[in-house]
């Protein structure tokens, strides 16, 4: 999942348009000539996508009779330039869809069921909870290629400087290290975002969520969510404790400070591990620590699960589809992700991919550790927009502007209209 991070646009939206397919390229219904597909790449153009352009390429010479058109679309942008391209019957044969994408896609019919596919013949090899978050309504509309989750990552220097000797395990911990911290390195131990993805590790904590599926309820007004938003609200004052950033540059100033040694621990996920390690704080990448977020009252700690999945049009002709099914199966192999992951440093989403060479990365040894507590979404098409109306008010909670029981009942309000079959 990538939160606060825009890819910087290798094509205009006039040339996304020329190659979308759709199943309508030149030349490529000849039963003798090459098929040219067209996939969407997602990831971020300056530090992930050259990996993925070579990959196609020995993709190419491995089938030469298809040919991969690239394309990489700011992920920011994506999600609306296919629904917008799919509803016209012009969108790419395959997609990186983000994995809260999939079944909303799935729902309107944009994407292949891949059940019994080529793409989905090493399923047995992924990890079981990827697929199931790959599933809507019983079948299955992507296969996995990076996953992620959040976790909570510090600078072992300092936090030894301060004479802590582990990560804490509560947020109750957290707020007492930071304080420490403080005192003993003049740096703040902490510092949290606004951003409502990276809230929902406070919500997990006190075993909610904004919406209980099984019930069809809203939740995020609910006693529990509540005390999970209570305390992460209580980490932005306090001793070592860094106030809100409410700015449009949050995210970025956040990064900023971790990377370069100014505040000890923050909550990140693992697509800004290559970006870790450009800071000076991190030169040396033993440095880098990285725990399972703490956990809040109920004990049990838990983080949003993130990644993408390769996913085909459903728009396309057979021809088209065939050399689609092919190419997710290729990209998503065991040794495709394993060059995904030693040059991009992200998860790889099958056991068979975690190489020696691949786990010798710190970063990514580190965030396979925490896998254990990323808590799958929910088969709801509308979850991730859930976030939006919680991404409006929580800054204005955690800048004063308004009460945690007013935003919360704001956001409430503004979910039911997502959700209108729920009740309160």
């Amino acid at each position: 999942m990538r939160r606060g991070i825009a890819a910087t646009a290798l094509v205009a939206s006039v040339a996304l348009a020329a190659t979308a397919c759709g199943g309508s390229d030149s030349g490529s219904d000849k039963s003798d000539g090459p098929v040219t597909i067209t996939w969407w790449d997602t990831s971020n153009a300056t530090n992930e996508a050259p990996t993925y352009q070579a990959l196609v390429k020995d993709f190419e010479k491995a089938n030469p009779k298809i040919k991969v058109k690239y394309v990489n679309v700011p992920f920011d942008q994506a999600q609306n330039k296919f629904d917008t391209a799919a509803g016209s019957k012009g969108a790419p044969d395959v997609l990186r869809s983000e994995v809260g994408w999939t079944p909303a896609f799935a729902k309107k019919g944009y994407f292949l069921p891949l059940d019994g596919t080529a793409a989905l013949a090493d399923q047995g090899k992924f990890q079981p909870s990827l697929i199931k978050q790959a599933q809507y309504e019983g079948k299955t509309y992507g296969v996995p290629i990076v996953t992620d989750t959040l976790a909570l990552v510090y600078n072992k220097a300092l936090f030894k400087q301060a004479g802590i000797t582990e990560a804490p395990k509560s947020w109750d911990e957290l707020k007492s290290d930071a304080a420490t911290i403080k005192d003993k390195t003049g740096v703040d131990g902490y510092w949290g975002s606004t951003q409502a993805y990276y809230a929902q590790c406070f919500l997990y904590g006190e075993g909610t969520d904004t919406v209980d599926v099984a019930a069809k309820k809203i939740t995020v007004g609910s006693a529990a969510a509540k005390k999970g938003y209570g305390t992460w609200l209580g980490l932005f004052s306090g001793k070592g404790l860094h106030k809100a950033d409410t700015t449009a540059d949050a995210y970025a100033h956040i990064q900023d400070a971790f990377v370069n040694g100014k505040v000890a621990a923050i909550i990140q996920g693992p697509w800004e591990i290559t970006n870790f390690y450009k800071g000076t704080a991190f030169k040396d990448k033993a440095n880098l620590g990285i725990a399972t977020v703490p956990a809040g009252s109920s004990g049990k700690a838990g983080a949003p699960t993130g990644g993408h999945n390769l996913s085909v049009y459903a728009g396309s002709d057979k021809a088209h589809q065939d050399a689609a099914l092919k190419f997710v199966n290729f990209m998503t192999s065991a040794k495709s992700q394993e060059t995904i992951a030693l040059k991009n440093s992200t998860l790889p989403t099958r056991d068979d991919a975690y190489s020696a060479q691949v786990k010798a990365d710190p970063g990514i040894a580190g965030y396979q550790g925490v896998l254990a507590a990323a808590q799958p979404r929910p088969a709801l098409p509308e979850y991730s927009s859930l976030w939006g109306p919680l991404d409006t008010e929580l800054p204005k909670i955690a800048g004063g502007k308004e009460s945690l029981d007013k935003g919360l009942s704001n956001a409430e309000l503004a979910i039911a209209k997502l959700v209108p079959d729920f009740s309160k």
